[in-house]
Formats: C-alpha cells, sequence, structure tokens
C-alpha cells in the first residue's frame, strides 16, 4: 500500500487552507526551502496525482505537515 504525507499551507489574507499529499516529504521541504532563496516569484506544488498548484511566495503563511499514513487504511481509525 502506498503511503503519503498530508501538507497543508496557510496563504496570507486566505481564510482557508490548501491541502495537498505528497509521497516524498523530504523533497517537498527542500523544494519549499529553495522557493524562498529567490528563485521566483511562484512556487509550484505538485500533488502525487499530479495537480499542480501555483503559490505566490510572498504570499505562504506556514506549512504544516502531518504524519505518515496508510493511504489504503479503511474503517474507523
Amino acid at each position: 500500500m502506498a503511503h503519503t504525507d498530508k501538507i497543508k499551507i496557510g496563504l496570507i489574507h486566505v481564510p482557508r487552507e490548501i491541502e495537498v499529499e505528497v509521497d516524498d516529504v523530504d523533497a517537498f521541504i527542500r523544494d519549499f526551502e529553495n522557493a524562498f532563496d529567490g528563485n521566483g516569484p511562484v512556487w509550484w506544488v505538485t500533488e502525487i496525482d499530479g495537480r499542480r498548484h501555483g503559490l505566490v511566495v510572498d504570499k505562504v503563511a506556514f506549512v504544516d505537515v502531518e504524519p505518515r499514513r496508510d493511504r489504503g487504511a479503511i474503517g474507523f481509525g
């Protein structure tokens, strides 16, 4: 079964968070850190299903990485 990490991204002046799932949280964190090193005004985030989100770097308020979870879990847990 595939394991993924759920990540919540908060943006300044936006009332709700963006939630994405990635399979390599370490690569995600590296990309996040590189986005703030002057590599451009937009940080592109790609989910495991290929969906892409373009986020304005100056508007990112926080990134919250939830613990790894089993994607195939069924039932109450």
